[in-house]
């Protein structure tokens, strides 16, 4: 197996290998120790025969040792690099143990009422209020918003933007006939009245404008007479003029049913009326509607508006200091806050939260498991095992040194029965 180069490794997966070595060195050691044992007490045994039992105990933990070591280093390899049956089973096996922990993981963690038990016993909405309550955590969500947002709006083309927003304007704007609608509004305004107050302003602007512009009048009419009439009689018609749109007007503005106001009244209504059946009124508005929103210009002002819109966004979000960034992290800890008081509100977010991530876990897992089974088999062969090695060979090396001493153990009882028995 080609072993992962030591500088691709993490300093933990460095860590790990230090640790692996000293525990192979120690298991090593103590199979060592055992043969050392062995070879002296058997050398001796003739001479001292209580070393008998020193031999079996040292050959049993010798066995032990041995087979642990074998059946420790089929897992990862080949033992000595002989291909007997059933060894390297990391390697040969990954594949199919990958879709073995998927599957292990998609029927016993990816249960939805796993799940929901899990999410239950949590105080989701509780938690999250907590957090997001904290002004310093408040302002790292509308960061993290504002980045996402910035993102997306620089992502965006202008051109499609506001290809859709016409396309949007005319399907939802244009498209429609105004007038029937528009006739209805008119219509209801007027007979409720509520045009009144519009007229009382437009009047009390005339009188407003007439009082500050008397000089507006002169030779409004004069300057049509013929050049014989006298200047006396040319300021008297343009002053006669003048007072009397006064009067006109101040009558107006006194009298609830000036003959006027009942003029407008009944202008606005026929209006209303002729825009619901009017073909010839509905065709004018029709129209003058198209003629204004396929003007050039019309569309400039959006193009204009839309990337106005878009810098001032992109200043906004990229300020700490701005007021859109101060109000949403305002709003943001304002959220936390309620979920931290409102147990109301803790309930409804705590069932949403678990309803959907129920319905996630139960539509998706085997989506989500496959992750596990897809990963393993894109990951080399000779890279697998030594990530599994790295991970768990350290503790698999204590299952060698407890097979020497458990060895030696039976070895010794089992030749001190069997001295027993037989002696």
């Amino acid at each position: 197996m080609v072993l992962t180069p030591t500088h691709l490794l993490s300093p933990a997966d460095q860590e790990r290998r230090r640790a692996l070595r000293v525990m192979k060195g120690v298991a090593l050691g103590a199979l060592l120790g055992m043969a050392a044992v062995f070879l002296v007490s058997f050398a001796f045994e003739e001479q001292i025969p209580a070393l008998a039992y020193v031999r079996a105990a040292a050959e049993g933990g010798m066995v032990g040792a041995l087979a642990d070591w074998f059946a420790v280093t089929a897992l990862f390899r080949h033992p000595l690099g002989i291909p007997i049956p059933h060894t390297a089973i990391i390697p040969n096996r990954k594949d199919e143990i990958g879709r073995t922990l998927g599957e292990f993981v998609e029927t016993e963690f990816l249960r939805g009422d796993v799940v929901r038990a899990k999410l239950d016993a949590t105080a989701i909405a509780a938690r999250a209020g907590a957090w997001l309550s904290e002004p310093a955590h408040a302002e790292r969500v509308t960061a993290e918003g504002s980045a996402m947002a910035s993102g997306i709006l620089r992502a965006l083309s202008d051109d499609d933007v506001q290809d859709v927003l016409e396309e949007l304007a005319r399907e939802h704007l244009i498209a429609p006939e105004w007038g029937p609608p528009l006739g209805a509004w008119l219509a209801r305004i007027v007979d409720s009245g509520a045009h009144h107050g519009a007229v009382d302003l437009a009047v009390d602007n005339i009188a407003t404008w007439l009082g500050a512009n008397q000089a507006a009048f002169s030779g409004l009419v004069s300057r049509r007479l013929p050049a014989w009439v006298p200047s006396i009689a040319l300021r008297l018609v343009d002053d006669t003029v003048y007072n009397e749109a006064v009067k006109f007007v101040a009558a107006v503005k006194a009298d609830a049913q000036h003959p006027a106001r009942k003029a407008i009244d009944g202008y606005l209504a026929r209006l209303a009326e002729n825009l619901q059946h009017d073909p010839a009124t509905i065709g004018r508005l029709e129209d003058a509607k198209i003629a204004v929103f396929d003007s050039p210009r019309v569309r400039e002002l959006a193009a204009e508006a839309w990337n106005t819109a878009k810098t001032g966004l992109l200043a906004s979000l990229a300020d700490p200091a701005s007021g859109l960034r101060r109000r949403a992290a305002t709003a943001v800890a304002e959220i936390g806050e309620r979920l931290t008081t409102d147990a109301a509100l803790q309930r409804r977010v705590d069932a949403w939260v678990t309803d959907a991530a129920v319905f996630l876990v139960d539509r998706y897992r085997h989506d989500i498991a496959s992750i596990i089974t897809d990963t393993v088999e894109r990951w080399d062969p000779a890279e697998t095992t030594e990530k599994i090695e790295l991970m768990v060979g350290r503790d698999l090396q204590y299952i060698r040194l407890n097979g020497t001493i458990v060895g030696a153990l039976a070895g010794l009882v089992i030749f001190s029965i069997a001295h027993a028995v037989l002696g």
